[in-house]
């Protein structure tokens, strides 16, 4: 396997796990294997953006800190989704 195809992997475990430790946290439950992703994946975006943003500095490196920043990013994505819907 090349190096690309094998971060695409990571990309998407990374996403699997933070999307799903947020679903749980602020849902109660998981959002299925696809939801999950795409929750991670998006809320690795906010969280990178966020933490290089405000706090001009990252969790740490490696995939624990990967993993960190996308869980903190989706927990605040999955929040303002859940007061929109709420309201």
């Amino acid at each position: 396997m090349n190096a690309q195809v094998m971060g695409w992997i990571i990309y998407l475990a990374i996403g699997l796990i933070a999307g799903f430790l947020a679903s749980i946290v602020v849902k109660g439950r998981g959002l299925g294997l696809i939801g999950d992703i795409v929750v991670g994946i998006i809320g690795a975006v906010i969280g990178g953006w966020l933490f290089g943003a405000f706090l001009s500095t990252a969790v740490g490196g490696g995939m624990i800190g990967s993993i960190l920043t996308a869980f903190a990013g989706a927990v605040i994505l999955l929040a303002i989704i859940k007061a929109v819907r709420s309201t």
